[in-house]
């Protein structure tokens, strides 16, 4: 009964392990229709990345930049018909367009499909606006969360070790409760 139980509970946290693991959102090898850093119109997608080389060496981020300071903003334009047209770029505080402006470069050609600039960017939230300025104007939006507590992505990424916690917790309970763990402390005494 001992054994089956531990089987048991190897069995629910590998189980437990690898659905936790299939959760975890990467930003490097998803496809670009699954990366969280692209913004896609129709066809037209452009690409948001960060870094903060001061502190990260490898670090890119995109959407939850971990510490205040200065902060590369690299846009690629994917697709090759917006490196055609005259695109723009706006940083503001808050998450509407009527917040405090931090930086903006005016609407220019990217042939190479890139935009970047380095920003200083507070504790706080931020918005990034990308306008490819077409027929009609295509915009992007990437909201930024600089040196902030996601407490919902702490709560998901909490579930799985819970899962794990409650099912050894009552496994526990049952093996006390049937009195087989108190009886094998008394062979063991005895011996």
């Amino acid at each position: 009964m001992v054994r089956r139980s531990i089987q048991t509970v190897l069995v629910c946290c590998g189980l437990i392990g690898a659905v936790s693991a299939s959760n975890v959102q990467a930003h490097g090898a998803v496809p670009l229709e699954e990366d969280v850093c692209v913004r896609q119109i129709g066809e037209n997608m452009v690409h948001l990345s960060a870094y903060q080389p001061q502190h990260d060496q490898t670090g890119q981020y995109c959407t939850e930049i971990p510490i205040a300071g200065e902060t590369y903003l690299v846009i690629d334009l994917i697709d090759p018909a917006l490196r055609n047209m005259p695109v723009s770029l706006k940083v503001y505080r808050g998450a509407t367009p009527e917040g405090e402006t931090i930086a903006q470069v005016n609407a220019d050609y990217y042939p190479n499909g890139v935009i970047n600039g380095l920003e200083r960017l507070d504790q706080g939230l931020y918005s990034l606006l990308v306008t490819a300025e077409g027929v009609p104007p295509l915009n992007y939006h990437y909201q930024l969360r600089v040196e902030m507590v996601d407490y919902a992505k702490m709560a998901r990424q909490a579930v799985g070790p819970a899962i794990v916690l409650l099912v050894l917790s009552w496994l526990i309970f049952k093996l006390v409760q049937s009195g087989r763990i108190s009886k094998w402390f008394r062979t063991r005494k005895n011996r």
